[in-house]
C-alpha cells in the first residue's frame, strides 16, 4: 500500500533537489537522479493543487438570504 505524502513534505523535498543540483557538485549521474524524482515530485505536487482546487467552494448568497455552496471558477487564461 503506498503511503500518502503530505503536498508540504513533497513541496520542501522538491526545494533541496533544486538547491543540490544548483550548486553543481553532483556527479551527472547523481544530478540525472535527481533530476527524475525532481519530475516525480513535481508531478505529485501539481496533482495534490488540482484535487484541492476542485474541493475549493464559494459560499454565495441563496435563495432567502441563506448561504449556499458554489463551486469555485478557474480562469483557464491565466495559465496557471
Amino acid at each position: 500500500m503506498e503511503k500518502t505524502v503530505s503536498f508540504e513534505k513533497s513541496l520542501k523535498e522538491l526545494e533541496e533537489i533544486v538547491v543540490q543540483l544548483e550548486k553543481g557538485e553532483l556527479s551527472l549521474e547523481q544530478s540525472l537522479d535527481y533530476f527524475q524524482k525532481g519530475v516525480k515530485l513535481s508531478k505529485s505536487c501539481s496533482k495534490l493543487l488540482d484535487d484541492a482546487e476542485q474541493r475549493v467552494s464559494i459560499l454565495i448568497n441563496g435563495k432567502d438570504g441563506e448561504m449556499a455552496e458554489q463551486p469555485f471558477a478557474v480562469d483557464d487564461a491565466s495559465g496557471v
